[in-house]
């Protein structure tokens, strides 16, 4: 839970809300309540950034407020291309004492999706927990395969399912193909891989299956900033809602996620997703569909 001041080609927002689990509690609330956050957050948080989180269905038990110090402050500013971009100011302020603890009411949570922070981190939420949940997954980034890996190895060792990009697959391994990079990350731990490709979709991997989920093309694309934190609440949400985490429901997961992911860059930060109704994601999905959905006669 974190403040942004983000540049594009299109447009500019000096303090805008964002962090990980503002805009995965955005996309999964659409899917399964309530979505229990854990985070930690300064005295300028706006109390009505945390009263609408609440009116959709996330619990904040689990956030400390600390008022002495600021939130997290990020700045970056995109190239033309939208995939690359600069960061300008990396303010730690209150998450540099985070201290996560996992709250009693939290305690039987089936679904665990941890943001990209320290695998240090990450492993003390998974150890809090009294019971392991039913499906646990990671995001992560290269700066943790650089600065942290034997954490990162050791976490990769408690999870299910890891999400990263391309680029991330293949720091990780050393391999250029994406398969190899799939196979060798599979070994590592997890049972489950998804590699995003940002506008060119995403790839799910499992044993020896892969499926692929395209990106919908979008004419207005305003900002990508958590578009991959959206991909993972639509993702999760829809596993937790169905209890299903079989590899033939994961495809289905893996559009759900697509579809509130190309809703997230519609506008800067999360205000799309605050706007959104069922109606549009039903409908959105039914774009997916259609994207991807053709006969074929083999003669």
């Amino acid at each position: 839970m974190a403040y942004d001041a983000i540049e594009t080609p299109f447009g500019k927002r000096d303090r805008i809300v964002g962090g990980s689990a503002v805009y995965v509690a955005y996309a999964a609330s659409n899917f399964i309540k309530p979505v229990n956050l854990i985070s930690i957050i300064g005295n300028d948080f706006a109390d009505d950034e945390v009263r609408s989180l609440e009116a959709r269905g996330a619990v904040l038990d689990g956030v400390e407020r600390v008022q002495d110090k600021k939130s997290f402050f990020w700045s970056g500013k995109y190239h033309l291309d939208m995939n690359s971009r600069d960061t300008l100011v990396t303010d730690l302020n209150v998450l540099g004492d985070f201290n996560p603890q996992v709250p009693d009411s939290y305690q039987g949570s089936d679904f665990m999706m941890l943001g990209n922070l320290s695998p240090a981190v990450q492993i003390q939420v998974i150890d809090q927990m009294k019971t392991r949940p039913h499906l646990i997954a990671m995001d992560t980034m290269n700066f943790w395969m650089e600065s942290a890996l034997p954490d990162l190895k050791r976490v990769l060792h408690m999870v299910d399912l890891l999400m990263i990009n391309d680029s991330e697959a293949r720091q990780l391994t050393g391999e250029y193909s994406i398969v190899k990079a799939a196979r060798k990350i599979l070994q590592l731990g997890p049972r489950f891989l998804i590699i995003k490709k940002g506008e060119h979709g995403a790839l799910l991997f499992h044993e020896n299956k892969v499926f692929f989920a395209p990106a919908l093309p979008l004419e207005d694309v305003f900002d990508p900033t958590g578009a991959g934190d959206t991909f993972a609440g639509g993702f999760m949400g829809h596993l937790a809602k169905t209890r299903d985490i079989s590899f033939e429901n994961m495809k289905t997961a893996i559009i759900v996620g697509s579809a509130m992911a190309s809703f997230c860059v519609e506008k800067f930060g999360p205000e799309r997703l605050k706007e959104i109704t069922r109606t549009d994601i039903d409908d959105r999905i039914q774009q997916f569909i259609q994207l991807v959905n053709f006969d074929i006669s083999l003669v």
